[in-house]
């Protein structure tokens, strides 16, 4: 079911407005605002994220993230949403619902990064409490997976606080800063209560 490819096509899918921040898809014009937010929080984000690609920064390696966020929306696999603080339009982060898997399973994985300059100041918080309603409503997810390395205590609390619940633990489960590694696995089902 390719819900965004009927509903809209990318170049107009519609802003999710949350308490202080909207998020959208990415465009092409966002490119000079995201890297230059990724560069300056580049050591923040390292030890959390794969090891970055040689040239992920540049624009050529950004033009092809967005074609892959177009494929994979369209293929109703990946939803990709940069987030943007309202009252000056600043770029702070981004999140993203990847392995999205219909049939008997209605679910998909959340992914989040907010950059260093606005790092517990609510915006992911934010950010999720709006994405979690339009997942479950326009998306139809009956159930959003989130995992997070067990010494990052931040995401431990954001994902408790919107609501997660902690499902297990699974061993090497991702290739972080280049090192497979453990991580707390969670989940938040739709009939979950708000």
């Amino acid at each position: 079911m390719a819900l965004f490819r009927s509903l809209w096509p990318s170049e107009s899918a519609p802003a999710i407005a949350g308490s202080g921040i909207s998020l959208r898809m990415p465009r092409q014009s966002d490119f000079e605002e995201w890297a230059a937010l990724r560069e300056e929080s580049r050591d923040f984000l390292a030890p959390w994220e794969p090891t970055w690609p040689e040239d992920d920064l540049t624009r050529a390696a950004f033009r092809r993230r967005l074609q892959r966020y177009t494929r994979d929306q369209q293929a109703d696999i990946g939803y990709a949403f940069l987030i943007f603080r309202d009252k000056d339009g600043a770029l702070v982060g981004g999140v993203t619902l990847n392995n999205v898997r219909r049939g008997v399973a209605q679910t998909a994985s959340l992914g989040y990064w907010v950059g260093e300059p606005f790092a517990r100041q609510g915006y992911m918080s934010a950010a999720l409490s709006a994405l979690v309603p339009f997942a479950h409503g326009a998306l139809h997810l009956k159930r959003i997976e989130a995992a997070c390395l067990p010494h990052n205590g931040a995401s431990t609390r954001l994902l408790e606080k919107q609501g997660f619940t902690r499902e297990g633990y699974a061993r090497k489960y991702l290739c972080i800063a280049g090192e497979w590694q453990d991580h707390l696995l969670f989940a938040r089902l739709s009939a979950d209560p708000t």
